[in-house]
């Protein structure tokens, strides 16, 4: 029974969360998370920052970033001071404007569990976005040409009231975005018709992406807070070239 949930009958997967990734148990595996985690980790490494993901935002994650020698971000609401230079944060906008650190900790309940459970079990782990979607397909390509299984996973929300996973519209669509790249590359009988259906999200909004990023539940969210520029950053398709990937705890940019 656990292989029909893995998706194992097809090269590209894709499922949601924690227990959608490691049910999917594929070899190299995509984190999306589009408003917040995987973005921001893609515009940290492109402006040359080792990110290492923590799953706690508490003194456990002060304690990780001190013994590592690295700066540890602040929430969104913290990092920015009227007259100041934005803090490291988990705002796409943010870490587009702020001082580039060396090491930075990144705390994320959703991409940062989902990461550091798919190193553990032996996938190859890369952050994927809207930003990098062409980039991060191209290189998918590349591994089901060797015979490796792939699977993007959508990180969704947690509900407040429970905990449990929200799907999230934005990280359907970035994971659309990405399996659409593997499709025009030539790799769409390759695909699970769970893959399939999340490329055919994508086509049927990608010529109304920012409204829809704008429109929907998340993006509602981060303007009721006054980081609407998050969600344009966040949108910006195919606008880097660079794949970031789980290296000894640390994403770093993937080699060509």
């Amino acid at each position: 029974m656990d292989d029909i949930f893995g998706q194992r009958y097809h090269a590209v997967r894709f499922d949601w969360g924690l227990p959608g990734a490691l049910a999917t148990a594929a070899d190299v595996c995509v984190v999306v998370d589009v408003l917040s985690f995987s973005t921001s980790v893609t515009i940290a490494v492109e402006r040359g920052m080792q990110v290492f993901p923590f799953a706690w935002k508490d003194e456990r994650a002060a304690s990780y970033a001190a013994r590592l020698g690295a700066v540890l971000a602040v929430g969104r609401l913290e990092a920015t001071h009227e007259g100041s230079v934005p803090a490291p944060s988990l705002s796409p906008d943010g870490l587009m404007e702020c001082e580039p650190v060396p090491r930075l900790v990144l705390p994320s309940p959703n991409g940062s569990t989902i990461s550091a459970a798919l190193q553990a079990s032996g996938a190859t782990v890369l952050a994927g976005c809207l930003r990098n979607a062409s980039a991060v397909g191209r290189h998918l390509a590349r591994h089901v040409d060797d015979g490796r299984s792939v699977a993007v996973i959508a990180a969704g929300e947690r509900w407040h009231h429970d905990d449990s996973l929200r799907p999230a519209l934005e990280d359907h669509l970035g994971a659309g975005a990405v399996l659409s790249a593997l499709v025009r590359i030539g790799h769409g009988a390759d695909l699970s018709p769970e893959a399939r259906a999340a490329v055919a999200l994508w086509d049927a909004t990608a010529d109304q992406l920012l409204s829809t990023l704008h429109a929907c539940v998340g993006g509602r969210e981060l303007a009721a807070k006054g980081f609407s520029a998050d969600v344009d950053v966040a949108g910006a398709l195919d606008t880097s070239n660079v794949v970031a990937v789980l290296d000894n705890g640390a994403f770093t940019k993937a080699r060509p």
